[in-house]
């Protein structure tokens, strides 16, 4: 038992002889093995990312609409007689574009054909029939309350309305196109 304790008195002892040869660093501070991470919220940034993304992809949009959302919309500075001109039908339609049956990919491909086509051609009016959606599933109408988000989504168009009843009704808009300069 006395070894126990004849070692413990001469643990100083043996620290000093051990670290006898040994310098002081210069420096006090040691750089880490790896670059600290900076606390950056990974998760919020990548569903940020994606929000982004959904959101300038037009196929992408899926929102639930009241079927008594009129689909109805005009630019800044597009005079309200317009819009009422064009509800009543006094503008000449000058193309139409047919959307039924038509997958929302191929709606999209054929919408942004039709206006840049049209714009091209110098068209002020036209419609667009995109259905009431009786043919779909629970007949709720798919394409649209999609052609509504895309054409708020153009600048070529100033503004679209519902048709009249006598041309297509609640099932097609009339789109009133920026003049080419």
């Amino acid at each position: 038992m006395t070894d126990k304790k004849d070692r413990k008195l001469d643990e100083p002892g043996l620290f000093r002889e051990a670290v006898a040869g040994a310098r002081p660093l210069e420096v006090d501070k040691v750089a880490p093995y790896r670059k600290p991470l900076s606390p950056r919220p990974k998760q919020r940034l990548a569903d940020e990312q994606a929000v982004l993304r959904e959101s300038l992809d037009p196929l992408s949009f899926d929102m639930e609409w009241s079927m008594d959302d009129e689909a109805t919309h005009s630019r800044p500075g597009v005079q309200k007689r317009v819009l009422d001109k064009m509800r009543r039908g006094q503008y000449r339609i000058e193309g139409e574009l047919d959307l039924h049956r038509l997958t929302t990919e191929q709606a999209y491909e054929a919408l942004t054909a039709f206006i840049l086509a049209s714009q091209a051609e110098h068209k002020r009016c036209v419609r667009i029939i995109h259905g009431k959606g009786l043919g779909s599933e629970n007949n709720q109408p798919v394409l649209k309350h999609k052609v509504n988000h895309w054409l708020r989504q153009w600048d070529a168009i100033l503004a679209f309305c519902p048709a009249r009843r006598c041309d297509g009704g609640s099932g097609a808009v009339y789109a009133l196109l920026k003049r080419n300069r």
